[in-house]
C-alpha cells in the first residue's frame, strides 16, 4: 500500500469515530502523508460575546489538522504539547482552513506547524504541536 493510501485510510478510520470534528462541521483532506487540511465554517454558536470565534474553537480546528497529519503513518499518535498564537479574529460566516505540515518526525516524536487562514487567505492563527506515538495501529485499532 502506498504511503498516501495509508495516510488516507488512517484518516478515514479516525473520522469514523471523531464525534467532536463532526459536531464542529470539520472536513478533512489528506494531500500527502504528514500533511492535513481541516476546514470549518464559523457558525452562530461558535462566536463569543464580542462576536468573534471563541479561541478554543480555533485551537480545536488547528489541533484536528495536527492530529490527522501526525497519525498518517498507522501509529496512534497524540499531542504531547501544543501552543497557539492568535493573530486575527474570525467572525460568523468565515471559512477557516487549517493546514498542518510535518516539520520533524522521529521514531516516536514529531513536531508540526499549523496555519489557520480565513477565506481571504489571511493568517488567523499559528499553532505548533509536539506529538508522541504509542506505537499502536490506527487502522486496526
Amino acid at each position: 500500500m502506498s504511503d498516501l493510501k495509508t495516510a488516507r485510510r488512517c484518516a478515514d478510520a479516525m473520522l469514523a469515530a471523531d464525534k467532536a470534528s463532526a459536531a464542529l462541521g470539520i472536513a478533512i483532506q489528506i494531500p500527502e502523508p504528514g500533511k492535513a487540511v481541516a476546514t470549518m465554517t464559523v457558525r452562530d454558536d461558535m462566536v463569543n460575546g464580542f462576536d468573534v470565534i471563541h479561541g478554543g474553537l480555533t485551537f480545536a480546528l488547528a489541533d484536528t489538522a495536527f492530529a490527522f497529519a501526525c497519525n498518517a503513518y498507522d501509529q496512534q499518535t497524540f499531542a504531547a504539547a501544543a501552543q497557539i498564537e492568535f493573530l486575527r479574529p474570525a467572525t460568523r460566516g468565515d471559512q477557516l482552513t487549517a493546514t498542518a505540515v510535518e516539520d520533524y518526525r522521529g521514531r516516536r516524536r514529531g513536531l508540526y506547524t499549523v496555519e489557520v487562514r480565513n477565506q481571504q487567505d489571511e493568517v488567523v492563527a499559528i499553532f505548533r504541536g509536539r506529538s508522541a506515538s504509542s506505537g499502536a495501529s490506527v487502522i486496526s485499532a
